[in-house]
């Protein structure tokens, strides 16, 4: 059964403060919680969101989510809008699962592996309730 977003919250922060999570990669992945089903962001927006330059040290923090798909760092792709990576892999096997939990969710790529209708698209500034 999945958790809602309150457990997960919980959890993360308990794992921060035990020092398993740095205070960064809590607030990456309290953001992800944002997002919701059927949409995705950007590294680069989530960056922007949460005050950090490095749309790469984002790609770090996402690397190994222990809490994933819950915490869904699968809605989370490239500023030109294709899929990015996921678990660290940038093809193969892990992009499948992403490209799936994605498709299941509503949200398809084209046949250049870009997503092209913009309402996919969450913004922080904008979408945030």
């Amino acid at each position: 059964m999945a958790k809602n977003k309150q457990q997960l919250i919980d959890e993360m922060s308990q794992a921060q403060l035990q020092g398993k999570i740095s205070a960064f990669r809590l607030s990456v992945l309290k953001q992800l919680l944002e997002i919701p089903r059927g949409r995705v962001s950007t590294y680069a927006n989530l960056a922007k969101s949460i005050n950090c330059r490095s749309s790469q040290a984002i790609g770090q923090a996402l690397k190994a989510n222990p809490w994933a798909p819950d915490v869904p760092c699968h809605r989370i792709i490239k500023s030109d809008f294709s899929i990015g990576g996921f678990f660290g892999q940038g093809s193969g096997e892990q992009i499948t699962k992403k490209l799936n939990l994605l498709k299941n969710e509503g949200v398809f790529f084209d046949i250049q592996g870009k997503i092209n209708e913009e309402k996919l698209i969450f913004n922080f500034d904008k979408d945030k309730s």
